[in-house]
C-alpha cells in the first residue's frame, strides 16, 4: 500500500473516532439541557397522559444508552431523525439553510483565502515599510475584535448612521436561490471576512520573512536568479506551508462561526436554526447541526494535512 494512502486511510481512522466522541458529547449534552422535551412540545397544559404517550411515542422514557444506540443507528443510515417543533425531517427542515449557510462560507473563504495570502506575501517580502507596518497594525486590530464586534460596526458604517449601501438584516427570500439575493450576502460575508484575514495574513508574512531568510533562497539569489523566479518558485511555494494548516482551522472556524454572524444579521443559515433549536429545545436538529459542522472541521484539517503532504518537497519526498 503507498505511504500516503496509508496517512489518509490513518487520519480517515482518526476523523471517525473524533466524530463518534462529539456524537457522545452531543448527545450527553443535549440529554442534560434543562426542562421536559415533552412539555416543550405540547405546552405547560398538557396533561399527565398526553405527556407519558409522546415520551413513550419519542422514546424518551428508555434508558439513555438504549436512545443513544437508536440515534448513533440512524445516523449511520443517513436518518438524521424528525425536528420535535416542526414534525418534519431534519434534512428537509435544513435544507434551505444549510444552502445559505454554504454560500455565505463560499463566498467569504473564494475572498478571503486569495487577498488573505497576497497581503500577507506583500507584507513579508516588504518588511518594516509603510506597507507592511499597516498591514501589521491593521490585522492585529482586527484580530482584536470579536466577530460580533466588526459586524456591529459594520452594521453601524455601512447599513444605518454613515452610509445606507447595504441592508442591516438579512431578509432572505425562501421562494428565490440565494444566488440572487447576493445583496443579502455582503455584510455577513465581510463580516467573516475581516475576523478570518488577520490571522491568514499574520501567519503568511512570518513565513515568509523566514523563507527569505532562509539559506536556498540566498543562494538562489546569488547564482543570479530574477527576483519574480526566486520568489515563485522557492518562496512563495514554501511559505504558503505553515499557512495551509491556519487556513483549513480558519475555514472550519467559518463553519462554526457563522452561528453568532448569522443570528447578528437574522441570515436565516444553520447558524440561526442552532440558536431557534436550543431556544425551542429540539434536540434532533441540535445534534444534526452540531455533528454537521464537527464533521466539516474533521474533513477541513485532513484535507489540510493531505495538501501540507503533496505541497511539501520534504514530506513527499520521506513517503517515497
Amino acid at each position: 500500500m503507498p505511504p500516503l494512502l496509508k496517512i489518509i486511510l490513518r487520519r480517515v481512522g482518526l476523523g471517525i473516532l473524533t466524530l463518534f466522541l462529539v456524537s457522545v458529547l452531543v448527545f450527553a449534552a443535549t440529554q442534560a439541557l434543562p426542562g421536559d422535551t415533552a412539555r416543550a412540545i405540547l405546552g405547560r397544559s398538557a396533561t399527565p397522559e398526553r405527556l407519558k404517550e409522546l415520551r413513550e411515542r419519542l422514546g424518551l422514557n428508555e434508558p439513555a444508552t438504549t436512545q443513544y444506540a437508536k440515534w448513533l443507528g440512524n445516523i449511520v443510515r443517513g436518518d438524521l431523525g424528525d425536528s420535535l417543533v416542526a414534525s418534519q425531517p431534519v434534512m428537509t427542515l435544513l435544507g434551505d439553510r444549510i444552502m445559505n449557510s454554504a454560500a455565505l462560507v463560499f463566498v467569504a473563504a473564494i475572498i478571503s483565502i486569495p487577498i488573505s495570502i497576497l497581503i500577507g506575501s506583500l507584507s513579508g517580502l516588504l518588511r518594516d515599510r509603510p506597507f507592511d507596518t499597516a498591514v501589521s497594525l491593521g490585522s492585529l486590530g482586527l484580530a482584536a475584535l470579536p466577530e460580533f464586534v466588526i459586524g456591529i460596526l459594520l452594521i453601524m458604517l455601512l447599513a444605518t448612521q454613515v452610509f445606507h449601501l447595504f441592508p442591516a438584516v438579512s431578509r432572505v427570500n425562501p421562494t428565490e436561490s440565494i444566488w440572487q439575493q447576493l445583496n443579502m450576502l455582503i455584510l455577513p460575508a465581510l463580516t467573516l471576512i475581516l475576523a478570518v484575514a488577520p490571522y491568514i495574513i499574520r501567519i503568511l508574512r512570518a513565513s515568509m520573512i523566514e523563507v527569505l531568510e532562509s539559506e536556498y533562497v540566498q543562494m538562489a539569489r546569488l547564482k543570479g536568479m530574477p527576483e519574480n523566479i526566486v520568489l515563485r518558485r522557492h518562496a512563495l511555494p514554501n511559505a504558503v506551508i505553515p499557512a495551509i494548516q491556519v487556513i483549513a482551522l480558519n475555514l472550519a472556524w467559518l463553519a462554526g462561526g457563522v452561528v453568532v454572524v448569522e443570528y447578528l444579521f437574522n441570515y436565516p443559515g444553520i447558524g440561526s436554526g442552532l440558536v431557534d433549536a436550543v431556544a425551542n429545545r429540539d434536540v434532533p436538529v441540535i445534534q444534526a447541526i452540531v455533528l454537521l459542522i464537527a464533521t466539516l472541521y474533521v474533513g477541513f484539517n485532513l484535507i489540510a494535512d493531505i495538501l501540507t503532504i503533496l505541497v511539501s518537497p520534504r514530506l513527499r519526498t520521506g513517503l517515497q
